[in-house]
């Protein structure tokens, strides 16, 4: 059964946990950051892992929409990715006004080697919690991401 819901209490509670999933996310950003090639930044490898993770073959503004994020901003993303050979745009042939986007055999590489590219920081840190217990707060994480994804404004 669910807590009381609308109180300060709770509020504050969840505001606590953003707060360190935020935290979290900026110090994780610059460690993973530290190990991608030369001018390749998150946002990139984000691309790369949401066409694996979902699905290539989507388009620019479809992809933003995933993002959250202005066309404009994706459409720069993805010139980055294509211009280093991850991706390749393709003419929609459902709408030939639009593009989709295609990982390339080099984007899939580089998302495996970004991956095993952390081992070194993620065994600097492996002491702070028992697979176990990061197992069981990545399925809570993931709840919550389903639940907020869901709650899109």
């Amino acid at each position: 059964m669910p807590e009381t819901t609308d109180t300060p209490e709770l509020t504050g509670l969840y505001f606590r946990l953003f707060n360190e999933i935020g935290i979290i996310s900026q110090l994780s950003r610059a460690m993973f950051e530290a190990r991608l090639p030369d001018g390749l930044v998150l946002p990139h490898f984000t691309v790369i892992n949401h066409l694996i993770r979902v699905k290539d073959g989507q388009t620019p503004l479809q992809v933003a929409r995933a993002f959250q994020v202005p066309k404009t901003s994706m459409t720069h993303t993805l010139a980055g990715l294509e211009k280093r050979g991850l991706v390749e745009m393709r003419a929609n042939p459902e709408d030939a006004r639009s593009k989709q986007v295609w990982l390339t055999d080099a984007g899939r590489r580089f998302r495996d080697d970004a991956i095993a590219g952390m081992a070194p920081d993620v065994a600097g840190i492996a002491d702070t919690l028992p697979m176990d217990v990061v197992r069981e707060i990545t399925d809570h994480l993931e709840a919550l991401r389903i639940r907020l994804d869901a709650a899109r404004v």
